[in-house]
């Protein structure tokens, strides 16, 4: 079992990467959870993962119960909220208990949003099964649920006790899904390090061939790579901004298209509109967005959106939680891959003409 820490002080806590359940009771134990236990899934992923979770903590002495709610990005919202605080009010929990998060992003977020706010914060803990959330949502503590339209705009930041990465649920994901997730990978690469941006290019086959030592260097490569920015801003106050990358505009077609994309698939779209910015910035050449775009076709992600609506997603980018003042913040590559700063850019025939080549 490979194991990464989030140095945060006292919320300091161990990411896992494994390729099975067998080591969860360690992980309990040694995180010094006593309390009745919730795990928290979606109707997809409680079909494929939940009972071989749930026996892991049941032969590790732990009472679970579970709750189920509905799959899609369309059920992260205050109804659901309800839902599982009714649930949790029914099991009479005290702060002692712990919430278990068995799902990707959606599910994790719900989870970590319910367990910073129930009783004022109890416990939690992160199991994601999709790439997207092994790789980048369940670590850094960024809880909620999106609420009229705009993503993720009521949450707080909450650190889990542990992450648990089990690779190998991976493969029970549709391959929409995988490679949604890869967006998130190859972002990492893109603003901090070439050489794993040129690993995730290289291993593209092995990583839809479940290659189970490929899956887990990019599971350690990316928790560490995420640590290390949320170590030093963990509520994204400076330097952890740049893991926005290609969010600005991806999160507006997201809500745009009424999520029809997956979260990485606008991710995607969103990395292409940011090369492309710099690159009419004059801040990096062709070849460096040729490059990017490549990987992503390769991929298997989409790269153009046609009949893009371009006012629409402009307008729908300044409800961004991260917009200052009047103005849009994108994180831009300078000079290469695996290097990128934060911009602050009014020009808005320049944002319309980077969404617009996204249709072209």
């Amino acid at each position: 079992m490979i194991k990464v820490n989030v140095d945060l002080q006292e919320r300091s806590y161990p990411i896992y990467i494994n390729t099975d359940y067998s080591q969860i009771g360690k992980c309990i134990h040694s995180a010094k959870l006593t309390g009745k236990m919730v795990l928290i899934t979606d109707t997809n992923v409680d079909k494929y993962q939940a009972d071989e979770c749930v026996k892991a903590f049941v032969e590790a002495g732990c009472e679970v119960n579970k709750f189920v709610i509905p799959a899609g990005e369309e059920n992260k919202n205050l109804d659901t909220m309800r839902d599982i605080y009714k649930f949790l009010l029914g099991l009479k929990l005290d702060r002692s208990a712990t919430l278990i998060a068995l799902g990707g992003g959606v599910v994790g977020d719900i989870t970590g949003f319910a367990a910073a706010t129930f009783l004022r914060g109890i416990n939690f803990v992160q199991i994601p099964t999709t790439l997207l959330a092994q790789s980048d949502s369940s670590v850094g503590g960024k809880v909620g649920v999106d609420f009229e339209g705009s993503k993720n705009i009521v949450g707080a930041f909450y650190q889990p006790k542990f992450v648990y990465i089990n690779v190998s649920t991976l493969k029970t994901l549709p391959e929409r899904e995988l490679r949604a997730g890869l967006a998130e990978v190859v972002k990492h690469g893109i603003i901090l390090d070439e050489e794993f941006y040129e690993y995730v290019d290289y291993n593209v086959l092995k990583i839809f061939n479940y290659d189970e030592a490929v899956l887990q260097y990019i599971a350690k490569k990316n928790c560490s790579i995420k640590a290390s920015v949320v170590e030093k801003d963990e509520k994204e106050g400076g330097l952890r901004a740049i893991l926005n990358f290609g969010h600005t505009i991806g999160h507006a077609i997201e809500t745009v298209m009424d999520f029809k994309l997956l979260h990485g698939e606008c991710v995607s779209l969103g990395m292409v509109a940011a090369m492309r910015m710099a690159l009419y910035l004059e801040m990096i050449d062709q070849h460096s967005v040729d490059r990017v775009k490549g990987t992503l076709d390769k991929i298997g992600l989409p790269t153009k959106l046609e009949g893009i609506d371009v006012d629409s997603v402009y307008n729908q980018m300044f409800y961004d939680k991260k917009i200052k003042g009047s103005k849009l913040t994108f994180v831009l590559p300078r000079k290469k891959i695996g290097e990128v700063i934060q911009c602050t850019i009014d020009d808005e025939d320049l944002i319309k003409r980077v969404i617009a080549s996204l249709g072209e």
